[in-house]
């Protein structure tokens, strides 16, 4: 259910600021848990005549600490790029979601004067679910209890959620989705995400070995921190026509070739070639056949390739497209 998306990096204009249905998070991956938020947001919104939207932070918090403390290792990794996170909060009936910059005004501002600057004066909410662990405010001293009391003051109503669950009871995360991408666990991602793991982003021009080995690629910069493991894929590229197109990727830095440590995503279409520099496509993983590796030279690196063309022709005459 796509809906038409405005997005801020400030307070919406004064023509666009209308009384709303507002959830906070940073929304990484838009995984099952986020999506039972975004569909009770957007049923409140609709009963209640209200715009359905979303408050997201970038960097994401902990990312920004980590950088403060000088430890990056404690910055999580990132399951979605800025782009693909807009798509899928639109694709689940979100119409308008602040972007809003986590830095040193932010992590120092008060938790009342979060709620009076952004929830009020800048969105206009009206009704807020939020996690029942949400916390808010310099040094996290706002929480729900807070909130309810601004609510009373300010009139708007605050919900909370429970976390949402898969089959075996463990709650579904962020943290869970980027556990299972990190040791390359397709599936388990994708059960949790409710939708393949995907990277989209446009072709750009590569070194033009692919097709100098007689595999050509179209590459795709990634960003970084992606929370995938580097590893060589079995996946569908969308954007290149109205069907999908049967692929195999390789995901990682190029360790035969390069030695720039720079994580690019190459796709080679089974199907044939296509004039695609420039174009947005979205690569969705499926399958993973092996771990990156380092060849000694390039024949090795062409008899690998050839190898994995011929291990995805196999999952897709098992699986389909």
């Amino acid at each position: 259910m796509k809906t038409s998306l405005h997005f801020y990096r400030s307070a919406p204009p004064a023509s666009r600021r209308a009384p709303c249905a507002l959830t906070i998070g940073n929304f990484d991956g838009v995984h099952r848990g986020h999506q039972a938020i975004l569909a009770r947001v957007r049923q409140v919104a609709l009963e209640r005549g209200l715009v359905p939207g979303v408050m997201t932070f970038e960097p994401h918090p902990r990312e920004y600490f980590a950088r403060l403390n000088q430890r990056p290792e404690l910055a999580p990794t990132r399951i979605s790029g800025l782009r693909d996170k807009l798509e899928a909060l639109a694709c689940h009936g979100m119409q308008q979601v602040l972007i809003e910059r986590f830095d040193a005004r932010l992590a120092d501002m008060s938790a009342n004067a979060f709620i009076e600057d952004l929830l009020v004066n800048r969105l206009c909410t009206r009704w807020l679910l939020v996690g029942e662990d949400f916390r808010f405010g310099r040094k996290r001293s706002g929480d729900i209890d807070l909130l309810r009391e601004a609510g009373m003051v300010h009139g708007f109503e605050v919900q909370t959620l429970a976390d949402v669950t898969d089959d075996h009871g463990h709650r579904v995360s962020s943290s869970e989705v980027r556990t299972a991408l990190a040791v390359g666990d397709i599936a388990r991602a994708q059960d949790l995400l409710g939708r393949p793991f995907q990277i989209s982003g446009h072709v750009v021009h590569g070194q033009k070995l692919g097709r100098t080995l007689g595999f050509p690629t179209l590459n795709l910069r990634v960003a970084a921190r992606c929370a995938a493991r580097s590893g060589i894929y079995v996946v569908r590229v969308h954007g290149l026509g109205d069907q999908a197109r049967p692929a195999v990727a390789s995901l990682g830095v190029r360790p035969t070739v390069e030695d720039g440590g720079r994580v690019l995503l190459e796709a080679h279409l089974l199907d044939g070639g296509a004039d695609a520099y420039g174009k947005l496509v979205r690569v969705e993983f499926l399958h993973k056949l092996r771990d990156e590796e380092k060849f000694p030279d390039l024949p090795s690196l062409t008899a690998a390739i050839a190898e994995d063309a011929r291990n995805a022709r196999a999952y897709f005459a098992v699986h389909g497209l």
